[in-house]
């Protein structure tokens, strides 16, 4: 198989695995495989210019871009709209399907792929990297250093696009752990009536991994839908967040040092019950990225640009304060997208031969001054606040 068809491969598999999650309402790791679907059309379009489909493959990235902002500014659930890209942009065949009577099964909520995410890849939030290492890769690696245990319970908080995935996603890859990641949405409206039974099932799972000498990692984004305060519960719901209360004391087996996490991520710290704030014995703010972070991830996300020699990654950094890390990334995505666009409607593309520009400041500064930071100041206070009542690293 030559580069360009594995390129193809990957973004395709990319999009399906992001529109088999954005409908299922696994939205942060919906976020994570439509960039890299983008990422891969992008290097196609990159490396082969003269491909006759390089334009449908810029127009799918604009797509998968224009769902990833839809993603991050929703306020109504996925599944009360359609998705802006529809699977057959993918060439999607063999959906996921339903059980019997409409109810998602087991397997469809939950992901066991092992992630691929380096610690490198989590650029900056060293404090927030070090707490997880201490709770999680030196007592797998050293268990007889810790006669007093270890914490099962990671909570990671803060706002939207700042890392907290990624860095779940590489301690998983750092001790080669069983990587099962739920979305707590999903567990609320679609397990009802056989939930118990289901969580149960997943603990029992990774419990057995664990058992047979393989750490296992149960990640569970949009924690607040479980794990939340709630004044109107049925007892459905009732009945699976206490099965999850017991589940998460019982991975705290007093004869066992199994190697079973609950890593937790929610953007409203603010919204969870005391009862499960309690289980997670660390519970880490991911910030903002800082100055330096900021210029970390420029240098990161432009390595395979080209750039025009008036590109000021600190000037760049300095302008992207109160940015997250997601913001950044599609700064950069958003200049490279428009680039080629306008490569092709200057209809120098036919040319085999034709490069695009490289990319200039006044590129960036453009795509800046259209887009704001999705974290709004208040928004930062009230992260602060709750991290100095409740933190614990």
């Amino acid at each position: 198989m030559s580069a360009s068809q594995e390129l193809e491969k990957d973004a395709t598999n990319y999009a399906l695995e992001a529109v088999r999650l954005d409908k299922q309402g696994s939205k942060g790791m919906a976020i994570t495989m439509y960039q890299k679907a983008i990422e891969s059309l992008l290097q196609l379009v990159q490396l082969y210019p003269e491909y006759s489909l390089n334009k449908v493959y810029v127009q799918r990235a604009i797509a998968y871009q224009e769902r990833i902002k839809a993603i991050q500014g929703a306020v109504i659930t996925f599944r009360e709209q359609q998705p802006h890209v529809e699977a057959r942009n993918a060439d999607v065949e063999g959906e996921p399907k339903s059980s019997e009577g409409g109810k998602s099964s087991y397997e469809e909520l939950i992901i066991t792929e092992k992630p691929n995410v380096k610690w490198d890849q989590v650029v900056g939030l060293d404090p927030a990297k070090k707490a997880v290492k201490e709770a999680i890769i030196y007592p797998v690696e050293r268990p007889d250093l810790f006669p007093l245990g270890w914490p099962r319970g990671i909570l990671l908080f803060g706002p939207p696009g700042c890392g907290k995935t990624l860095i779940a996603a590489a301690v998983a890859t750092e001790i080669d752990a069983t990587f099962v990641s739920i979305d707590a949405a999903s567990i609320m409206s679609k397990w009802l009536g056989e939930a118990e039974q289901n969580v149960a099932r997943l603990f029992g799972q990774v419990r057995k991994s664990a058992v047979e000498g393989k750490p296992a990692i149960v990640f569970v984004d949009e924690l607040d839908s479980l794990m939340g305060k709630h004044s109107n519960e049925v007892g459905g719901e009732i009945r699976v967040r206490n099965q999850f209360l017991k589940e998460m004391d019982g991975i705290v087996d007093k004869g066992k040092a199994l190697h079973v996490y609950v890593i937790g991520a929610t953007n409203k710290p603010w919204d969870l019950d005391w009862a499960f704030i309690r289980r997670f014995q660390k519970r880490i703010l991911v910030p903002l990225p800082d100055h330096h972070t900021r210029l970390m991830m420029f240098n990161l996300y432009t390595t395979n640009l080209q750039l025009a020699p008036d590109v000021d990654l600190h000037e760049l950094a300095r302008l992207s304060e109160g940015f997250s890390g997601s913001d950044i990334r599609d700064v950069n995505q958003s200049a490279q997208l428009k680039l080629i666009g306008e490569f092709f409607e200057s209809g120098k593309a036919s040319d085999k031969m034709a490069k695009p520009r490289p990319l200039t400041m006044d590129d960036f500064k453009q795509i800046l001054e259209d887009r704001k930071p999705s974290v709004s100041l208040d928004m930062v206070a009230l992260y602060t606040r709750w991290f100095e009542a409740f933190k614990a690293l």
